[in-house]
């Protein structure tokens, strides 16, 4: 089931779950998974893209394995905040898995998480661009959680 807000899938999942954080790419999946008070979010890895029911397999796997009951997607709104073509793909994304997986879905903006991630790893981490490349989108995917998650506690 896609719900519109983060509030409206907490109130549909049972005490103790866990939420993976996805930022959906063109060519890779970032996936981070929360402890299930829903306080921190860590880093899970990538899904290479490939062809749309094998994605789902290999994303089914991670869920069944590390007992999630909800995914937050990131969606990449504009800086003002408008939905563009990339925010649509991300919406059919999560209307396609709907379809196939019986989990509770959400948005949550991740506007700046991919830059923001890659300045970090720039500049606090020194990483090569090799290396800020493999880890950038797991990365972001914690960023993105860890948003939605802050949110709860505030």
């Amino acid at each position: 089931m896609v719900f519109q807000s983060l509030s409206e899938l907490i109130k549909y999942l049972p005490k103790k779950s866990r939420l993976l954080g996805l930022d959906v790419g063109r060519k890779t999946i970032g996936l981070a998974v929360s402890d299930s008070d829903m306080k921190i979010g860590t880093t899970v890895g990538t899904i290479r893209r490939s062809k749309f029911t094998k994605d789902v397999k290999n994303l089914d796997a991670i869920i069944t394995e590390r007992q999630v009951n909800g995914l937050v997607l990131g969606l990449p709104l504009s800086m003002d905040g408008n939905e563009g073509p990339a925010c649509q793909s991300v919406r059919q994304f999560a209307v396609n898995l709907d379809n196939i997986l019986e989990i509770g879905i959400t948005f949550w903006d991740e506007r700046l998480s991919t830059s923001a991630v890659e300045r970090l790893l720039i500049k606090e981490a020194d990483l090569s661009r090799n290396r800020r490349s493999e880890i950038i989108d797991k990365m972001a995917a914690a960023y993105i959680l860890q948003g939605a998650l802050d949110s709860l506690s505030s």
